[in-house]
């Protein structure tokens, strides 16, 4: 394996600094999912694997990109930046509130 030269140097991310809304949201939902796990459930009681996909996504990718942590490759920095956070908060209570 060889050194990396000055110019082979991956380029940064334009902002890897603290996000404090998208840490708020990983931790919020935490907290949520570990004290009430029962709000990813349909109203037969019944698990709703989609809703906990969806909030468990939002959490990861709030945590992820709310301590600054920006992913090299393509995909995982899609899925784990704040947008993806986002997204995946508003179609989990899309899917919440349609139960």
């Amino acid at each position: 394996m060889r050194k990396r030269d000055a110019d082979d140097a991956i380029p940064e991310a334009p902002d890897s600094g603290f996000r404090i809304l998208s840490l708020l949201t990983g931790i919020v939902l935490v907290v949520i999912l570990s004290v009430f796990p029962h709000v990813a459930m349909d109203r037969w009681g019944v698990a709703d694997h989609v809703a906990a996909l969806l909030l468990l996504w939002s959490m990861s990718a709030g945590l992820v990109s709310g301590v600054g942590f920006v992913p090299v490759r393509g995909m995982p920095r899609l899925l784990l930046s704040s947008q993806a956070c986002l997204l995946a908060l508003v179609l989990a209570l899309l899917r919440i509130v349609g139960h």
